[in-house]
């Protein structure tokens, strides 16, 4: 049986796949809300789990190494984008675009304990609302501004400027009772993917029409971004889950 993992299409997610075809890893198209069901059900064997879908997963699983998705200094992909001042958003509403829910949280914990702002609601994308928040490669697209929506909150850089430590977005799980040889071979393309990819991303010279950024954009906002856990890491999640408890969140 081959090894199949979830391919999330988002920019930040590419290194990690980079290897995966030639070694004959299926990879499977789905949205970072479908992961962990699709693990739980054992529809792939291994993929990036949000970070507050880790907790909440029954099936056995165990981390690969210490793959991970984490911002270093800002997270254009992660952006709230607001008609009036991000401290003035008391009692207005938030569009969003089914997020990802450590995303979601993250901006829930900075408007609440950085920013000092309460009681903004959640509407979807066609509702009435007064800012709305982007991720994934949507944020990205929308990086700079969509019309209508002047100001602009990088969430990663926002928690990076309040906290001094990176954020950890996701991790890479693998499900309890994978053959030894086949979590070796997805450890190694993971690995090998990312040297790969970077090395690639410096001889490209065409623009990424998909996201309306030029190479040199790509190239920095990768920059931006961390791939391997390591003691920041583990103190920002850690940092993370205190905010929650202030938050008043009990799920994660």
């Amino acid at each position: 049986m081959p090894i199949t993992v979830a391919h999330i299409p988002n920019l930040e997610c590419e290194a990690f796949y980079f290897d995966m075809e030639r070694r004959g890893i299926v990879m499977v198209p789905m949205e970072p809300n479908e992961v962990p069901g699709a693990l739980q059900r054992g529809e792939v064997d291994a993929g990036p789990i949000s970070l507050l879908d880790i907790d909440r997963l029954t099936a056995p699983v165990s981390t690969i190494s210490g793959f991970c998705v984490a911002s270093v200094t800002r997270a254009p992909a992660c952006v709230l984008l607001s008609k009036a001042p991000i401290d003035e958003l008391g009692g207005n509403a938030i569009a969003v675009n089914d997020p990802d829910p450590t995303a979601l949280k993250l901006l829930q914990v900075l408007l609440t304990q950085k920013h000092g702002v309460n009681d903004t609601t959640f509407v979807g994308t066609d509702d009435e609302h007064d800012a709305v928040f982007l991720t994934g490669n949507r944020g990205l697209r929308g990086r700079r501004a969509v019309r209508g929506f002047p100001i602009r909150l990088d969430l990663g850089e926002d928690w990076v400027e309040w906290t001094g430590l990176p954020f950890v977005f996701s991790r890479w799980l693998v499900r309890e009772g994978m053959e030894r040889q086949d979590f070796l071979v997805l450890q190694d393309a993971l690995f090998v993917g990312q040297e790969d990819w970077m090395n690639n991303l410096y001889k490209s010279t065409g623009p990424r029409n998909d996201l309306l950024m030029l190479p040199r954009e790509v190239l920095e906002y990768v920059q931006g971004m961390r791939f391997f856990m390591g003691v920041p890491e583990d103190r920002a999640i850690e940092a993370f889950r205190e905010k929650l408890t202030l938050l008043g969140d009990t799920s994660h």
